[in-house]
């Protein structure tokens, strides 16, 4: 079991990433086929072995955690996904498995209607008036993103007809394609960035914070289903869709009513075959149980509901030439390799680029500079090399070698052993990771200079006012006072928000200085074991640095690298030249860390701030963390604790109410 065990875990670990990347950053790194590949080989892990199913894997939850920026919504109905098939024997598995679940022979009937590309959305009318929209989040939890909504003109703002009480309806806000075209034709006159496919400007426009913006996009809404309604529904979805439509809420034109597994292909040849003429983007069909009372016998799984499935389109495909590997900088750091391609349309789009992921797939794969490769638009949004044809491969070529040093910057290249993404060290003065960095060294955890946020920071970087963090001790407030939304009011806050910063303490500072796998917790054991000597830490070697509480050799690995980088060094010099200082730290006596070896992690809502709890079980040698886990010893618990609390109490973990801790630490210090 030890090889499923590790790969379960490394499948977990990468499929969580992804989920940020894709549903709160908007940014996804992989295709959604690859995306599928991972969450299939992992479920298919956990079927044969049960056992292996954790609480916080994929296959039990839809994605990521709602974006702090809106206010969070909690569903009533949670807002579930869709399992995926490929092909006509994963519809008749699906067809089989609900005959077998109703214990039936007969036909069951379906609707159909095309999987729509965009972001899944929940309206809620009370008394026929649009309450509140929400996204989907990650189906339990969503964003308040009603102010936006409101301006979308085919979500009508009040019902027509005899509508219940409470209605909440399900469906897609999505972009057409001519709408997409017009909006990234005034982007390219206009000189502002434009959008990568329909789907992110969708997800985009929707989760502006000026709803403004939001109303001059492009956006439409087709309902697909509904959640929590109030007295009698129709018998059948079908029925209830066309009631929907009645109450004046879009609905697909596309959706069919269909009897058995046939008659869904049908239809899925059928919309196959129109996808091109269709002005908007969609990537598969869904059937549905078409029984409302058939729906409820079969219930959910826990990401899913039995009763309904998507059936995917298969990426299309075209062969074309390698002509070249370059390697780009993510603003986070991340190292990756990037195919130029002899342009070749997939789709309808021309390619000439295509993501090869990181090292591992470039080996797992060996594509080479030279050969010649299948293209895949994945979801028709990222192009991906799919394999090389090996039997095309000219004699002349060789295997790429990851860089040494960063293409932008010049820093080394690390990557860790076991880990498949390489990153950039010069985390401080990387360009391709300067805004990142100062958005980090400002944020409240950090060096919390209060005003500075992340369009701000845009403003200064682009406006080339600051190339580091140390620059921002040199700003003068007649340069802040012209920027978009300043004044000299707003500059001079400001400023005097940057000069309060330099007054800090060095767990913060080291934390604000970005070093690879240091948080707020390992900062601190730093900070505390060398008695707060920075140049101490600069100096240290691993060995050293693993002696520090909760500092393996990767971690080390990782601080020993950034305090090589000369760039690092010279940035740090300039931001203690500028002023930032600290006030000396005494290192605990081992017999005050009564607490030691003991993890903590606080939930729900405490009579004090959670930094407050946090800092005193820090001073007695206590980890806290932000995530349950097997090692955690005591879970703190306050009002509305959620789904921390559960997990921990299916891992047997001791729960402690605010009391309890405070007696705790009393005991402690006694």
């Amino acid at each position: 079991m030890k090889k499923q065990i590790e790969r379960a875990g490394e499948l977990r670990d990468s499929l969580q990433y992804h989920n940020y990347r894709y549903y709160v950053l908007d940014d996804p790194e992989i295709p959604d086929a690859e995306y599928d590949r991972l969450f299939n080989e992992l479920k298919a892990l956990e079927e044969e072995f049960p056992q292996l199913v954790t609480p916080d894997s994929p296959t039990q939850r839809v994605g990521g955690r709602a974006l702090e920026h809106f206010n969070e919504v909690e569903h009533r109905v949670p807002m579930l996904s869709l399992d995926n098939i490929f092909n006509e024997d994963g519809l008749a598995d699906f067809e089989r498995r609900l005959k077998e679940r109703l214990n039936s022979a007969g036909t069951i009937s379906f609707t159909a209607e095309p999987k729509l590309d965009g972001l899944a959305l929940s309206l809620r009318y009370e008394k026929g008036v649009l309450a509140q929209a929400a996204t989907r989040g990650d189906g339990r939890v969503g964003e308040d993103v009603t102010v936006n909504v409101r301006t979308i003109r085919s979500v009508p703002l009040r019902l027509s007809g005899n509508f219940p009480e409470v209605l909440e309806v399900r469906g897609e806000v999505i972009m057409t394609r001519d709408g997409f075209a017009e909006l990234n034709r005034k982007a390219v006159e206009e000189g502002t960035k434009s959008f990568a496919n329909p789907r992110n400007a969708a997800a985009g426009s929707l989760r502006q914070l000026d709803s403004k913006v939001t109303a001059t996009r492009p956006l439409s809404f087709y309902a697909y289903g509904f959640g929590e309604v109030s007295g009698e529904l129709p018998q059948t979805h079908f029925e209830m869709m066309q009631t929907l439509r009645d109450y004046g809420i879009p609905v697909s034109p596309e959706l069919r009513l269909v009897e058995g597994a046939n008659g869904c292909l049908s239809v899925y040849q059928d919309i196959a075959e129109k996808r091109d003429q269709l002005n908007y983007d969609i990537d598969g069909v869904v059937y549905k149980v078409n029984s409302l009372a058939l729906q409820k016998q079969l219930g959910f799984v826990s990401r899913a509901p039995r009763w309904a499935i998507a059936h995917k389109f298969p990426a299309q495909e075209e062969l074309t030439r390698v002509e070249a590997i370059e390697f780009q900088v993510g603003r986070t750091g991340a190292v990756t390799p990037v195919a130029r391609l002899q342009p070749v349309e997939v789709a309808g789009v021309t390619v000439s680029n295509a993501t090869l992921h990181n090292m591992d797939e470039i080996e797992r794969k060996d594509v080479r500079v030279g050969d010649t490769v299948v293209i895949r638009r994945a979801g028709d949004v990222i192009p991906e090399v799919v394999n090389v044809v090996t039997a095309l491969r000219p004699v002349d070529t060789n295997p790429v070698n990851l860089p040494q040093h960063c293409p932008v910057c010049g820093a080394d290249v690390l990557r860790v052993e076991g880990e498949a993404v390489a990153r950039c060290s010069g985390g401080l003065y990387c360009e391709a990771q300067r805004k990142e960095a100062i958005k980090h060294y400002a944020s409240r955890r950090a060096m919390d200079i209060e005003g500075l946020g992340d369009k701000l920071v845009e403003q200064l970087v682009d406006a080339e006012l600051i190339h580091d963090v140390a620059d921002l001790y040199s700003l003068e407030a007649d340069q802040v006072a012209g920027l978009e939304r300043m004044g000299e009011k707003s500059a001079a806050n400001l400023l005097a928000a940057i000069d309060a910063s330099k007054q800090t303490e060095l767990p913060r500072f080291l934390f604000a200085l970005g070093i690879r796998e240091v948080g707020e917790a390992t900062a601190r054991n730093l900070a505390l074991h060398f008695g707060g000597d920075l140049q101490a830490i600069e100096k240290a070697p691993e060995d050293a640095l693993q002696e520090v509480q909760d500092v393996g050799p990767i971690v080390a690995s990782h601080v020993v690298s950034f305090f090589q980088q000369s760039h690092n060094i010279e940035v740090i010099d300039k931001l203690l030249c500028a002023g930032i200082e600290w006030p000396s730290i005494e290192k605990p006596a081992a017999e005050e860390q009564k607490l030691s070896g003991t993890s903590f992690v606080l939930t729900g809502t405490l009579s004090k701030p959670r930094d407050e709890f946090k800092t005193r079980l820090q001073q007695l040698g206590a980890k806290v963390s932000g995530s349950v886990s097997k090692k955690t010893d005591y879970l703190v618990a306050g009002d509305a604790a959620g789904s921390k609390l559960t997990k921990a109490e299916a891992l047997g973990i001791r729960v402690l109410n605010e009391q309890q801790l405070e007696e705790l630490i009393e005991n402690a210090i006694e």
